[in-house]
């Protein structure tokens, strides 16, 4: 049977190659999957993902006008607060499916949680499709495309590691073995009533009607 943490990546690797059918970060995000499916969700977490690498990629342009490259910024600003929250959702989800009813006396605490480890996921898939497409180049010398060989192989061995630790993960939690306690983000430099340069700008929720 396939691990659940290996079909996640299957999911990732099918947004990803969707996403670079038009490779074009305004896209419209088409999921193939139904509405309030966990496959769904790990596919819109990928495709967020995906744009924000390409925005990043765009916003280091040397040559970019000012007003443009604040424009992305504020743009990967949203996009981090919403891969922040497709985080949660994932956590909310795997916790309540593999949470033990009864846990270990000798049950230990985990510092990351399933969906910050699936996170972490998403990303190496997404740096595995691009160190792809560098060994795939003929522009450059040879020692570049061996330089990307080498990062491949180091990808790949991260990927086995990765998923074997998010089986056991989940696993170890559902036989009462382990604790995952999920820590909220609470980002405040996106909150207009957390942010003080921001809540300085308008009427602070307290003091609206």
């Amino acid at each position: 049977m396939e691990s659940l943490a290996n079909q996640c990546y299957v999911i990732f690797r099918q947004s990803i190659d969707d996403y670079h059918l038009s490779d074009n970060v305004d896209a419209d995000l088409q999921n193939p999957y139904g509405d309030d499916s966990m496959e769904a969700l790990l596919y819109l977490k990928n495709w967020v993902d995906a744009v924000q690498w390409h925005l990043e990629d765009l916003v280091r342009d040397p040559d970019i006008d000012s007003s443009r490259g604040m424009a992305i910024k504020r743009r990967i600003d949203r996009l981090n607060q919403q891969r922040t929250d497709l985080v949660e959702r994932l956590d909310d989800h795997f916790c309540g499916r593999f949470s033990a009813d009864v846990l270990n006396v000798d049950a230990r605490r985990n510092t990351e949680s399933i969906g910050w480890a699936i996170d972490r996921l998403s990303i190496l898939a997404l740096k595995e499709f691009h160190m792809e497409v560098e060994m795939k180049r003929t522009d450059v010398e040879g020692a570049h495309l061996k330089l990307c060989a080498g990062r491949k192989e180091i990808l790949l061995l991260q990927r086995v590691y990765l998923i074997e630790s998010i089986d056991q993960l989940m696993t170890d939690m559902k036989a009462g073995k382990v604790i995952v306690k999920v820590y909220k983000q609470m980002k405040m430099y996106n909150d207009r009533d957390l942010n003080p340069v921001l809540y300085g700008k308008v009427t602070p929720l307290a003091a609206r009607s």
